[in-house]
């Protein structure tokens, strides 16, 4: 098969099982819907990934949730609904057009109690949220930011987490190009470091897995704090 075919085949696969086992609903409609009228770039997560992640919160038994990187709210409607009436989710968006998109988002679907957007640069927002109280014990955070951050982030991650806490990072694999130790592209340099990171960190015990499907050949990063 040629690149074009698997990538055909994947899509379709992606569609089979989303009809299946994520089936969309008037409130990430109207998100997805929104975001295209406003000009947001169509890089949210799939329908069967925001499945997962929300699958992923309720095996954690998150009760606070912290995502660094909005777009416009499709995934963070995905991890809110998976969070009890007195849970908590903060996410942070560099965009603020992209953040007011989010959060009409949530609102239409019923979350803006739940879930808030926060405007700014993250690695600026992250140690004013660091000082709030009671800010270093999330349950999970999930990072779909700019990738070259992304040490950073995960180093953030790692200081605002519950021990058991869970890390989930996106676009890991960057269609294999982390392989590429002399790439110059910012996003795979920030990518590699991040395993360099990981593969150093005691507190943090990772494992990363290579997906594919309607948007290509990528992967994401799932670690635990475990101190």
């Amino acid at each position: 098969m040629t690149q074009e075919q698997f990538q055909d085949q994947w899509t379709a696969v992606d569609s089979y099982l989303t009809d299946h086992l994520a089936p969309a609903d008037e409130a990430l409609n109207a998100a997805l819907a929104a975001s295209d009228a406003a000009g947001l770039p169509p890089i949210q997560v799939t329908p069967n990934q925001g499945k997962l992640l929300s699958l992923l919160a309720q095996m954690q038994g998150a009760r606070t949730i912290l995502e660094i990187g909005t777009l416009g709210g499709y995934s963070t409607i995905w991890l809110a609904r998976a969070l009890p009436e007195n849970g908590r989710l903060i996410s942070l968006e560099y965009n603020p057009v992209h953040a007011e998109v989010a959060r009409a988002n949530l609102a239409r679907a019923g979350l803006d109690k739940i879930a808030e957007v926060r405007t700014g640069a993250a690695l600026q927002t992250l140690p004013k949220l660091a000082t709030e109280p009671g800010e270093g014990t999330f349950d999970l955070v999930f990072i779909d930011a700019d990738k070259q951050n992304n040490p950073s982030y995960v180093e953030w991650a790692l200081k605002l987490s519950r021990p058991g806490g869970v890390i989930i990072v996106d676009n890991a694999i960057r269609g294999g190009a982390v392989l590429d130790a002399d790439s110059t592209d910012p996003a795979i340099v920030g990518t590699r470091q991040m395993y360099e990171l990981l593969a150093r960190e005691p507190r943090l015990d990772a494992t990363a897995v290579q997906t594919v499907g309607a948007k290509g050949y990528d992967g994401f990063l799932l670690a635990r704090v475990v101190a």
